[in-house]
């Protein structure tokens, strides 16, 4: 097996826009394309993950179910990316004007949801 890499990771979203929005305008990644079905609606919108893959964002038909931070469920916990200790507070202040709360917080990360409530982690760990 020669596995070289991250390559994508996939969420389903009822609202594939402001999903998008979330990753695209707060955490600042790239729109990469859009992917529509034979009949022309939306199906996918992938944006890049700094450092290499991207997030593909895929349409679902339903909305998403509330689930607590921690929970016993087996799937995905959460999607973390890397910043330098240095942008933390400048992250805390970028989510504080977007209105989006801070879920939780350690000494190395940061956590909030996504607005279909994916759970998010921006971490330096184990940068102190």
């Amino acid at each position: 097996m020669d596995v070289q890499g991250f390559h994508h990771v996939a969420i389903q979203a009822k609202n594939l826009e402001r999903v998008t929005a979330f990753y695209r305008d707060i955490l600042g990644f790239q729109e990469l394309t859009r992917h529509l079905r034979p009949d022309g609606s939306l199906r996918s919108i992938w944006v890049g993950v700094p450092g290499g893959g991207f997030l593909a964002i895929e349409a679902a038909g339903q909305d998403p179910e509330p689930q607590p931070f921690r929970h016993e469920r087996p799937g995905l916990l959460l999607l973390a990316f890397r910043i330098p200790k240095s942008a933390r507070a400048d992250v805390v202040e970028t989510f504080a004007r977007a209105g989006v709360p801070l879920e939780h917080e350690t000494r190395w990360t940061v956590y909030v949801r996504d607005p279909e409530g994916n759970r998010v982690a921006l971490s330096h760990h184990p940068e102190d």
